[in-house]
C-alpha cells in the first residue's frame, strides 16, 4: 500500500510541478535520445561492444610485440607480463637471418604485386563484361561464377597439381601466377562480383554517349568504365595483395620443395627447424620471443601498407557496396 501511495504522490507532484515534469524529460531525452540510435545509452552500449571486440584483435598483437623485446632476464622473471622491464632488438636481428629476410621479402612482394595486378585486369574486364555487355549463356556463367566462388578449393587442388605437373610448373611462381591473368587465383570470383556491383551502378548514359562517338566495347572499357572504377580497383588490389601475402596454403602445395619461397613459406620452415631443434635437446628460452619477432617482420610490410592505404580502402568499401 505505500509504493502505491509513493507512486501516486510521485505523479501528481509531477503534473502540479512543470519544472520536475521538465527536468525528467530532459533527463530521458538526453539517456534513450529522441531516436533509439540517438541516445546516450545506445551509444555506451556500442562503445563497449567496440572496444571488447577491437581487445580482442589488438591483444595477440600486443602480446607479440611485448614478447619479441624481451631478454632472457624478462622472459624468466615470472612478474614480467606485458611491460618488460628492459627492451632486447636482437630477436629481431636473429628472426630475419633465420627467416632469410630479405630475400624472401622481395619475393613476397613481387608475388603478392604480381597478381594482385593481373587479377585487376582481368576480374575488371570480367565484372565489366557481367554488368554491361549481352552475350550467350550469361545467366549461366553468372551461376558459375558464383559456384567457382562458394566452392571450396581444396576439391580442386588435386587435379590442379597433377595439370601443373604435367606442364612442369611445380616449384614455380606459374601455379599462383598464370591463373590470376584468366580471373581465377585465390578470391578471383570474388573480385569479379565486385567489380560486377559497381559497374552495375553506374548511368547506362556513359554506354550511350560512348557509342554515340564511335567507340566499341574495348574502348567504352578502357577509356571510360576502368578510369571511374578507381574505388573498385584499390578494394581490389588491396585484397588481392594481402590475401596473397599471407597465403600459405597454394604455396605450401605448387612449392614444396622449392629453394626460394615467400615469407609464410620461410615461417613455416623456421618453426619446424625450431620444433626439431627442441625435440633433439636443443632447449631455449628465447624460442618464443624469436617466433613472435618472425611474426612481427611478416606483418609489418601490411601495416605500413595499411597505414598509407587507409583513406582510399575505406572510401572503395563504401563505394562498391561491400558494407551492405
Amino acid at each position: 500500500m505505500k509504493i502505491v501511495e509513493r507512486g501516486n504522490d510521485l505523479a501528481a507532484r509531477l503534473q502540479e510541478d512543470p519544472k520536475l515534469r521538465g527536468g525528467l524529460e530532459l533527463l530521458r531525452y538526453r539517456v534513450l535520445g529522441a531516436e533509439i540510435d540517438k541516445g546516450l545509452l545506445f551509444k555506451t552500449l556500442v562503445y563497449i561492444i567496440l572496444i571488447n571486440v577491437a581487445f580482442i584483435y589488438i591483444k595477440p598483437i600486443l602480446y607479440m610485440v611485448t614478447t619479441m623485446v624481451k631478454d632472457a632476464r624478462n622472459i624468466l622473471d615470472p612478474s614480467v607480463i606485458w611491460v618488460p622491464k628492459t627492451i632486447y632488438l636482437g630477436h629481431l636481428q636473429e628472426a630475419a637471418h633465420m627467416l632469410n629476410y630479405g630475400k624472401s621479402l622481395l619475393i613476397s612482394i613481387g608475388l603478392a604485386s604480381s597478381v594482385a595486378v593481373l587479377q585487376v585486369f582481368s576480374c575488371a574486364i570480367a565484372g565489366y563484361a557481367f554488368a554491361r555487355l549481352d552475350f550467350p549463356f550469361k545467366k549461366l556463367w553468372g551461376a558459375l561464377l558464383l559456384f567457382t566462388f562458394i566452392m571450396p578449393p581444396q576439391v580442386t587442388i588435386l587435379p590442379s597439381i597433377m595439370l601443373f605437373k604435367e606442364f612442369g610448373w611445380l616449384n614455380t611462381f606459374l601455379p599462383m601466377v598464370v591463373p590470376a591473368l584468366f580471373g581465377h587465383g585465390l578470391k578471383g570470383a570474388l573480385f569479379v562480383i565486385i567489380y560486377r556491383s559497381f559497374y552495375s551502378t553506374l548511368p547506362k548514359e556513359l554506354d550511350e554517349a560512348a557509342r554515340m562517338d564511335g567507340a566499341g566495347p574495348f574502348r567504352m572499357f578502357f577509356r571510360v568504365m576502368f578510369p571511374i572504377a578507381r574505388s573498385a580497383t584499390v578494394v581490389v588490389v588491396l585484397f588481392s595483395f594481402v590475401w596473397n601475402w599471407n597465403d600459405f596454403y597454394f604455396p605450401s602445395l605448387f612449392m614444396f620443395t622449392a629453394e626460394n619461397v615467400p615469407l609464410s613459406i620461410t615461417l613455416a620452415r623456421m618453426a619446424g627447424e625450431m620444433a626439431q631443434a627442441a625435440g633433439a635437446g636443443e632447449i631455449t628460452v628465447y624460442a618464443e620471443a624469436i617466433k613472435m619477432a618472425a611474426s612481427f617482420l611478416i606483418i609489418m610490410p601490411l601495416l605500413v601498407v595499411y597505414l598509407f592505404a587507409q583513406r582510399w580502402f575505406i572510401e572503395g568499401v563504401e563505394r562498391t557496396g561491400l558494407v551492405e
